[in-house]
């Protein structure tokens, strides 16, 4: 059986399909925490977001465990094609907006106390980070719908410039010490953030004036993507402004800042302390799976669209998520990223848990790693 570009449906069958619906959980939450405040009286479950990212989540990997099942060759060009992947991205977006504008409905005329404003704010920050996620699935995709969808899920976090950035230049520089969003050996992520947040600013900056240079046309032009990005962020706040009130602005900036926050430690996660090696020519040698941390926990690669496999990812950037593979070559995290994303807010554990598998990475010669500049002496680093 063939569908209506000729391709032929294989005999496997994958095993998650109907699990990448789970996603749809996520931008649930403000839903799902009015319904248990309703349901209990318990304003505790304002801070759902939270609690189910922190604390659910990674406990959910651990007893789910991992699988490293790969699909076949064979089966790669009918994943690829059939649609019903993507509308499981798609969905993401309506839903997301629709907690969002409930969220300011609640935050507004929803009568709550300080404490559980601030849970609601961090539940809405959490669907707008794990937002960037889909957003990422979305961007690099070769469709402009896609692309232009891509944009609509940043808008909440006001990070529509990570569009530019991301695809034109952690792609190009990942793990190498020129890239903002790859972390060093010894960096911690409270030293690390500040400085993806601005190098990706001001890389996402520079690469559309460059574009915009090349067309002939100002920096200002409205087909700047990085100015088209901002805007569709400040139209929706000014949307939710004139909707609910001035007073809701501080909470929108809040889950913003969480959102991306979220983002980064992600980032902070996926190339710590990877470094690719020059060729003979001075290049960086050509990213390869073993240039980024993977993770083949169950329960984080359905909720995260497969962005664990972020090996195969790397190599591959415009392969769909469903299609993504394991490479035995990866360095692989101990956890999903749920865990892994709790230990980085405390640098003393992630060191003890994530240097030692940088130096096995490298059979113990951290010249090769990407190391924190600073911390070269105390890793024996000399070159």
């Amino acid at each position: 059986m063939t569908d209506t570009t000729g391709v032929p449906e294989p005999a496997w069958r994958d095993p998650k399909r109907y699990l990448w619906l789970l996603g749809l959980i996520i931008p649930a939450f403000p839903f799902i925490a009015w319904g248990l405040v309703a349901a209990t009286g318990l304003g505790l479950f304002w801070w759902t977001g939270i609690v189910v990212l922190y604390v659910v989540f990674p406990v959910i990997d651990h007893f789910i465990g991992k699988d490293a099942d790969n699909p076949p060759e064979s089966a790669l060009a009918w994943l690829e094609q059939d649609r019903y992947y993507r509308w499981c991205t798609y969905a993401y977006l309506p839903v997301q907006y629709a907690g969002l504008v409930l969220g300011c409905w609640l935050l507004t005329r929803g009568d709550l106390g300080a404490a559980d404003r601030i849970g609601l704010t961090i539940t809405l920050g959490g669907v707008a980070g794990i937002g960037i996620n889909t957003a990422h699935e979305l961007g690099h995709k070769k469709e402009s719908t896609e692309r232009w969808l891509s944009k609509v899920a940043l808008a909440q976090t006001v990070y529509g410039h990570f569009f530019i950035e991301h695809n034109r230049g952690h792609h190009v520089r990942v793990a190498t010490p020129e890239d903002p969003a790859s972390a060093r050996l010894g960096e911690s992520f409270w030293r690390f953030l500040p400085r993806t947040v601005y190098g990706s600013l001001r890389s996402a900056w520079g690469l559309e004036r460059a574009r915009m240079r090349r067309l002939g046309k100002s920096p200002w032009s409205p087909r700047n993507d990085v100015l088209n990005a901002w805007a569709m962020s400040l139209a929706l706040f000014g949307a939710l402004v004139a909707a609910f009130g001035i007073e809701v602005l501080p909470y929108l900036l809040g889950q913003a800042v969480f959102g991306f926050c979220l983002l980064e430690v992600i980032n902070y996660t996926e190339h710590y302390g990877l470094l690719r090696g020059r060729t003979a020519s001075g290049r960086y040698e050509r990213c390869a799976p073993r240039h980024s941390w993977n993770s083949n926990n169950v329960a984080s690669n359905v909720f995260l669209y497969h962005l664990q496999r972020h090996s195969d990812h790397h190599a591959n950037p415009t392969r769909r998520y469903q299609a993504l593979r394991h490479f035995d070559e990866a360095p692989e995290l101990p956890t999903g990223y749920a865990g892994m994303i709790v230990l980085a807010y405390f640098p003393p554990l992630w060191r003890r848990v994530m240097d030692h598998r940088v130096r096995a990475h490298y059979d113990g010669d951290l010249n090769r790693a990407n190391v924190q500049p600073a911390k070269r002496a105390r890793y024996g680093v000399t070159a």
